[in-house]
C-alpha cells in the first residue's frame, strides 16, 4: 500500500541504483520526481521515461548537487526523500573538489531543502559500507555502530567522502531538528542489471576480469550486492515505519578465485583473458602491494588497504526490520554479464 499520494523524490535519478529505484516506486503506484543533472541529454534519460508508469507518473527536473538553492523546487511538496546522488570514483584529479565537496555538500544542500519545504517525513540517503569501514578485518564482524575511521584525501578518498557525506547528514539532523527523520543504507559493491546502457564503476569489474585487466587471480574478496536488492531496501527504509538508523545492505562475499570458476564454469571463460596465474598466497600479498605503488593513486590505495582481507558483517538488522532477503551472489553476477553483453559492453557467451 502506498503511504504517500505527494510525490516521492529521488535524487540522481538517472544513477545506478537510483534508476531501479525509480523502476521499483513506479511498480508500486508511486508518483516520482527525479533530479538529473541535465535535460537535455535525452539519450541518457530515455531509458527512465520509457519504464513502465513513468508516462503517467514520473517528473524529471534539473538539480545541481553544489546550488544551495537547488533542490527548493524538487523537494516542495513531497514527504519522502530519497537522495541518492553522489560521484563514485576510486581515482580522481582533486579528491576534495571532486569526491569530497560533492558528496558533503550536495547532502546538506538537499536536507537544507527538505527542511525548508516543510512537509518532508523523511529522508533515506544512500551512504556505503565505505563509511563503516575502508579496510575489513577478517577477524571482526562490522555492524551499523561501526565507522569507517582512517580514510583520508590520500587513502582511498572516495570512502573519504562517503564518511563525511554521511557524519554531515547526521549531523545536521542532530543540530537543525528539521521535522523529517533520516534514515541511512550502507551498500557493499553494487552489482545487477543496469537499466541504462551507462557501464557502473561496480560492474566495470567484470569487463576487467574478462579483458584480461588482472595479471593474476588476487587475494581480494568483495561483497556483493545486487542493485534490485539496493533498490527494495531504500523503498522498505521509505515505507516501514519503524525503520531508524543504518542498514548495511550486502550480500554474500566471493573471493577473486571462486569468482573466476563461477565465470569459467558458466561459459563467460571461452576466448576471453580471465586471470590464470595464482596470486592469491603470501607471496603474491606481497607482490600486489609491491606494484600497487605503480597505479593510480586510487586504485593503488585500494589494494593496499583490501588485498589479503576478508570483510565479516552482520546484516541482522537489514533482515529483521525491512526484511531484505539477498540474492546468490553467483545469481547476481551471472545476471550481471548477461546484461553486460546486452548493452555490448562484453561479447556473449557461446550459446
Amino acid at each position: 500500500m502506498k503511504i504517500t499520494a505527494a510525490p516521492v523524490l529521488v535524487t540522481g535519478a538517472a544513477g545506478f541504483v537510483a534508476s531501479h529505484i525509480v523502476r521499483e516506486l513506479l511498480a508500486r503506484g508511486y508518483r516520482v520526481r527525479g533530479t538529473v543533472r541535465s535535460l537535455a541529454k535525452d539519450k541518457d534519460l530515455a531509458p527512465l521515461r520509457a519504464l513502465p508508469g513513468a508516462a503517467e507518473r514520473l517528473e524529471l527536473v534539473e538539480a545541481d548537487l553544489l546550488g544551495a538553492s537547488a533542490f527548493d523546487g524538487p523537494a516542495a511538496g513531497c514527504e519522502y526523500v530519497l537522495h541518492t546522488a553522489s560521484p563514485y570514483a576510486l581515482d580522481v584529479k582533486d579528491p576534495q573538489k571532486d569526491l569530497v565537496d560533492p558528496a558533503v555538500n550536495g547532502t546538506v544542500n538537499v536536507l537544507a531543502a527538505c527542511r525548508r519545504a516543510g512537509t518532508v517525513k523523511r529522508v533515506v540517503l544512500t551512504s556505503s559500507m565505505a563509511a563503516i569501514t575502508d579496510e575489513p578485518d577478517s577477524d571482526r564482524v562490522l555492524t551499523e555502530a561501526d565507522w569507517n575511521e582512517r580514510s583520508t584525501l590520500e587513502r582511498n578518498p572516495y570512502y573519504l567522502s562517503k564518511t563525511l557525506a554521511e557524519k554531515a547528514a547526521w549531523r545536521f539532523v542532530e543540530s537543525e531538528r528539521p521535522g523529517f527523520d533520516l534514515v541511512v543504507v550502507n551498500p557493499f559493491l553494487v552489482i545487477g542489471p543496469s537499466i541504462g546502457p551507462g557501464l557502473n564503476t561496480s560492474n566495470q569489474l567484470f569487463v576487467d576480469l574478462l579483458a584480461g585487466t588482472y595479471p593474476g587471480v588476487m587475494n581480494l574478496t568483495w561483497g556483493f550486492v545486487d542493485v534490485r536488492d539496493v533498490a527494495l531496501a531504500h523503498v522498505a527504509a521509505m515505507e516501514t515505519a519503524g525503520a531508524k538508523g543504518r542498514y548495511i545492505c550486502a550480500g554474500d562475499t566471493i573471493a577473486m578465485r571462486p569468482l573466476v570458476e563461477v565465470l569459467e564454469r558458466s561459459g563467460w571463460g571461452e576466448g576471453r583473458k580471465l586471470p590464470r596465474l595464482g596470486m592469491d598466497c603470501a607471496a603474491g600479498d606481497f607482490a600486489v602491494r609491491l606494484s600497487s605503488y605503480l597505479q593510480p593513486k586510487g586504485v593503488g590505495s585500494y589494494l593496499r588497504t583490501h588485498v589479503g582481507r576478508v570483510p565479516c558483517y552482520d546484516t541482522a538488522k537489514i533482515q529483521g526490520e525491512l526484511g531484505i532477503r539477498f540474492r546468490p551472489v553467483e545469481t547476481s553476477v551471472l545476471e550481471t554479464l548477461d546484461d553486460l553483453a546486452r548493452w555490448g559492453h562484453v561479447t556473449a557467451r557461446p550459446a
